[in-house]
């Protein structure tokens, strides 16, 4: 029996959507108000499910406590009230889109989570955006 079990998050950080190897005009193009040379920040809330089967001895999928305690080591105190372009390293050759910052933070958490928990992180840029990996 799969049961899923999310932790809910929060952090605040700044980005610049550019591709340097397109023009000042392009990018304007592409990334409209999102290009701004002096960036822009968004209040993100982050969903992190981890799924599997319930163990017998403690009742658990995931202990929620761990989970938490793993978000704020690995993701927040890395991406929380940072310039993502300048303070972090995972972006200093990929563009800060919410779909990069959903597969980065995948990527941190993965590496910590035992493979025989599926794991679906899910990003809300704005209330009404929101991307999701895997899927």
């Amino acid at each position: 029996m799969k049961v899923a079990v999310y932790r809910v998050e929060h952090f605040n950080a700044a980005h610049r959507l550019h591709n340097p190897e397109w023009s000042d005009e392009k990018n304007q193009s592409v990334f409209g108000k999102c290009n701004n040379p002096n960036y822009h920040g968004h209040n993100y809330n982050l969903e992190v499910g981890v799924f599997g089967e319930i163990d017998p001895d403690t009742g658990y999928v995931y202990d929620l406590k761990a989970l938490s305690d793993l978000i704020e080591e690995k993701v927040l105190n890395k991406l929380d009230h940072k310039n993502l372009n300048v303070d972090v390293a995972e972006f200093e050759n990929l563009n800060p889109t919410a779909e990069n910052i959903v597969v980065v933070i995948h990527d941190l958490l993965r590496s910590e989570i035992n493979e025989k928990y599926e794991l679906k992180i899910k990003l809300y840029e704005t209330e009404r955006n929101y991307v999701e990996y895997p899927v």
